[in-house]
């Protein structure tokens, strides 16, 4: 009887957000390679793509270098992926679990047993990550640095979420399956959430005006805990649908009912102006 295959899961994609340097995005693409992960890709890079200096820094990793695909915003880097963790230091914004890389690793490599896509998302050298970024995400990777010294190098962080990985991926734990239906993917809930955002905008619901932002926000990472499935969202966007419906028909209903009263005044008699 032939030896099962044993199970190879796919190794997280590594997205960088809004790049500055060549020479970092080849000490990412090295650092990558070190360690088994192999896709990367980038949110608007300062100074373009491809840049020579980045094959330089890659140190051999042309492999890594090659397969960069480029995106315009974090959204759209994600949008096939069904579980993203942000790598950030704790935001006091946002009420998202914080992991370890250890901790994440573990989570990561359960759900590529599911068969789930999965992703790192990592921020600038300059200003890290926006806010707004991290709440399209499931979670926030946190490395449990000394507070007296807490500046790590772009690829310092990945090099450590990536060996986190390759060491989760040789100890060969059993995988923990997902129970039940899969999170949906990022461009699911991001079409949920913008049906959500344009139906709150027509009620009403954004007051005052300048707190829409955090308000939204504050939507996406509360509903993003929840992990939807792809059934679940067409659920949710089936009730947001209705309840705008709903409110279309009551205001049709005032308008009718309005009418009839009007109406009805109109023929009263001795209602008329300029009469004897």
């Amino acid at each position: 009887m032939a030896e099962p295959t044993p199970f190879q899961p796919t190794p997280p994609v590594v997205i960088l957000d809004k790049p500055q340097l060549a020479d970092n995005i080849g000490a990412v693409a090295r650092v990558m390679a070190n360690f088994g992960l192999d896709r990367l890709r980038l949110v608007s890079p300062r100074d373009g793509w491809p840049q020579d200096r980045a094959w330089a820094a890659a140190s051999g990793a042309d492999w890594v270098l090659d397969g960069i695909v480029v995106f315009d915003t974090v959204a759209d880097a994600i949008a096939d992926l069904n579980t993203v963790f942000a790598t950030t230091a704790r935001p006091r914004e946002t009420r998202q679990p914080v992991r370890t890389p250890r901790e994440s690793a573990r989570l990561l490599y359960d759900d590529t047993a599911s068969g789930l896509s999965t992703g790192l998302l990592f921020g600038g050298e300059r200003a890290g990550l926006e806010t707004t970024d991290i709440a399209l995400c499931q979670g926030i990777t946190t490395i449990p640095i000394d507070p007296r010294h807490h500046s790590l190098n772009l690829a310092q962080a990945v090099a450590i979420n990536a060996y986190e990985w390759r060491t989760m991926v040789l100890d060969a734990p059993p995988p923990n399956f997902r129970e039940g239906e899969p999170p949906a993917e990022a461009r699911l809930i991001e079409g949920m959430m913008g049906h959500l955002e344009n139906e709150l905008e027509e009620g009403g619901f954004f007051y005052p005006p300048e707190k829409k932002p955090s308000m939204m926000q504050n939507l996406r990472v509360m509903l993003g805990r929840a992990a939807f499935s792809e059934q679940e969202v067409a659920t949710f966007r089936g009730v947001i649908h209705a309840l705008s419906k709903g409110r279309g028909r009551r205001l049709e209903k005032l308008a009718r009912e309005h009418s009839t009263s009007f109406r009805g005044r109109e023929a009263e008699p001795g209602t008329q102006a300029g009469g004897d």
